[in-house]
C-alpha cells in the first residue's frame, strides 16, 4: 500500500487548488466528490438506489441527479443527509481504497471533504488541512456557487469546525493568501511526503 496522505478542509477552504498542485507534482490525488459523481452516472445502481430513496424530484430531465438541488434539501434536513450518506459513503470509500491500493505514484492524496467528521483519519498516514477563516470561506462560496449567505452557513455549520480540523491536522495548509502561496505551501508538503514515502 503506497503512503496515504488524506487532504481535507472546509467547503469552499482551498482544496481542488491543493489538489491540483499535488497532481503536477507526481502524486495520485483520489478525489472522494469525484468519485461520487462518477458513481452516481445514470444507469449505475446508485443512482438507482438515489431514486428509490429520494424521488425524481432531485432528477433533471436527462433523467440526472440535480446535485444542487438535492444539496439545498440535505443541508435543510439533517435526518436526509444521513439516509444519502449512508447510500453513497460505503461504495465512495471502497472505491478510493481500490484505486488507492492500484497506485504506483511516489505517494496518494485522498481528497475527503468529510474526513474528520467521519473519524477516517486510521484510513491515512497523514492529515494535511487546507485552512480559511470561515468569514473568507462564506465569500467563496457565494462567489463560486452563487450561495446565498444563509445557506453557507447552514452548510459549514454540517461541517466540521476549523478548531477541530486544526486539532486533526499533521500538516496545515494556510489559504488565507493568494493562490500562487498555496501552490508554494503544497510543494513544501510534497517534499516532505516523498521523504515519508521513501523511509
Amino acid at each position: 500500500m503506497p503512503f496515504r496522505v488524506g487532504l481535507t478542509g472546509g467547503i469552499a477552504s482551498g482544496k481542488s487548488t491543493a489538489a491540483e498542485r499535488f497532481a503536477e507534482l507526481g502524486a495520485e490525488v483520489i478525489d472522494a466528490d469525484r468519485i461520487a459523481r462518477e458513481l452516481v452516472e445514470p444507469g449505475t445502481p446508485l443512482l438507482e438506489r438515489i431514486r428509490r430513496s429520494f424521488g425524481e424530484t432531485f432528477f433533471d430531465a436527462e433523467g440526472r441527479l440535480d446535485r444542487r438541488r438535492l444539496r439545498e434539501h440535505i443541508f435543510a434536513h439533517p435526518e436526509e443527509r444521513a439516509r444519502l450518506e449512508a447510500i453513497l459513503h460505503p461504495a465512495i470509500l471502497k472505491e478510493m481504497e481500490r484505486r488507492a491500493a492500484a497506485s504506483r505514484a511516489p505517494y496518494v492524496v485522498l481528497v475527503i471533504p468529510l474526513l474528520v467528521e467521519k473519524g477516517l483519519q486510521e484510513r491515512v498516514d497523514r492529515v494535511a488541512v487546507v485552512d480559511l477563516p470561515e468569514a473568507d470561506q462564506i465569500e467563496r462560496l457565494r462567489a463560486r456557487d452563487g450561495t446565498d449567505p444563509e445557506q453557507a452557513r447552514r452548510i459549514l455549520a454540517s461541517q466540521a469546525g476549523r478548531a477541530q480540523r486544526l486539532a486533526a491536522a499533521d500538516d496545515l495548509l494556510d489559504n488565507s493568501g493568494s493562490r500562487q502561496a498555496l501552490r508554494q505551501a503544497v510543494d513544501a508538503l510534497h517534499r516532505r511526503y516523498l521523504e515519508l514515502a521513501n523511509r
